[in-house]
């Protein structure tokens, strides 16, 4: 099986063409037919020679492969199923927003942070993600070329695999790449260390943390990576940097009805983030199969975001989108294994 070109580094295409005894020069080449040009097979690099587009073809292919099903959802979201290297599914959800077009991207197929409330993490761990089949699916949806935020936000924890999704990331934000700024990008994380310092070291793409409580024993049930890797470590690493002003940080909270969501919590939310400049976004508890948790009422969230801003922190609540189409992480995929067992 050929090995595939798409999604490699300009290092790494240097070490292909330096394996077959090419021009170096031609690294750059491959790299702007891949990323710039959007070639989808080696024989349209018309600028490197035959013999060479012949050493490529017998060893590489492009590496691009199309989503296996499209569901749209009336409130314009698209979720795009791929099918995986080892057979398993991964989802991206497409989200429409007047002049963004943000596409949601999947790190890994299952997940091995066990969140309570996430459909992703019933699956258990299966596959890391190659930086190919993370960019893949940035490249291979139709709307593809009109995208301007990409969020790691699907499936999967990121920094549980960081140097792939570090690898795609360079792809992105390099000159010989797509060469997209890094504000234009932003990682989601439970708060994996000590990646996330290598993460905030390497790129200057923005972070969000997904909190959910800020009570640390609270968390753990619902996060079990709390244990690990403690919220308060989190937010002290995160003092350690500036998030004043190209690069941003902010805190996922998914709103869970009698769990976190009386007065208590916005307490405890000030104590934890006093000192770091953030935004925290409360996100409405999408249902999922043989749940236990429900999201409060609208009301009860426009609340507890009013009483956060009253106390400094600009808090914002996310639009939720896409629940006709099970947009919410690992559902589609979770369906689509269950059917081909």
């Amino acid at each position: 099986m050929r090995a595939k070109l798409y999604g490699m580094t300009l290092q790494q295409l240097q070490n292909v063409v330096q394996e077959l005894n090419m021009p170096k020069f031609t690294a750059k080449q491959i790299a702007e037919w891949l990323y710039k040009k959007r070639a989808t097979e080696i024989g349209q690099m018309t600028n490197i020679s035959a013999v060479n587009r012949q050493k490529l073809e017998e060893r590489y292919s492009v590496g691009l492969h199309a989503p296996v099903q499209e569901s749209v959802s009336s409130d314009g979201t698209k979720k795009y199923l791929f099918e995986t290297s080892n057979d398993k599914f991964i989802e991206s959800a497409y989200i429409p927003d007047n002049n963004r077009a943000t596409l949601c991207v999947s790190s890994q197929t299952g997940c091995k942070m066990g969140c309570k409330f996430c459909m992703t993490a019933k699956q258990g761990f299966q596959h890391n993600l190659t930086a190919n089949e993370i960019l893949n699916q940035v490249r291979s949806i139709p709307d593809s070329e009109g995208l301007t935020n990409i969020v790691y936000m699907g499936m999967g924890e990121p920094l549980d695999n960081l140097q792939e999704v570090l690898n795609s990331l360079e792809v992105m934000t390099a000159d010989w790449g797509f060469a997209w700024s890094p504000s234009r990008i932003t990682l989601s994380t439970i708060g994996v260390m000590p990646a996330l310092r290598e993460f905030l070291d390497r790129t200057k793409v923005h972070l969000a943390v997904s909190l959910h409580n800020p009570v640390p024993e609270e968390r753990a049930e619902i996060v079990p990576a709390e244990k690990a890797f403690p919220i308060k470590s989190v937010v002290e690493l995160l003092k350690e940097y500036d998030f004043s002003h190209q690069r941003r940080v902010s805190f996922e909270y998914i709103m869970l009805s009698g769990m976190n969501d009386s007065p208590k919590y916005i307490k405890e939310l000030c104590r934890l983030l006093d000192g770091i400049k953030c935004r925290v976004n409360l996100i409405r508890f999408h249902k999922i199969p043989d749940s236990k948790f429900f999201s409060p009422s609208y009301f009860v969230i426009e609340k507890f975001r009013d009483a956060l801003t009253e106390k400094g922190i600009m808090t914002t609540i996310r639009a939720s989108r896409g629940e006709d189409i099970q947009a919410a992480c690992g559902l589609l995929s979770t369906i689509e294994q269950k059917n081909i067992k």
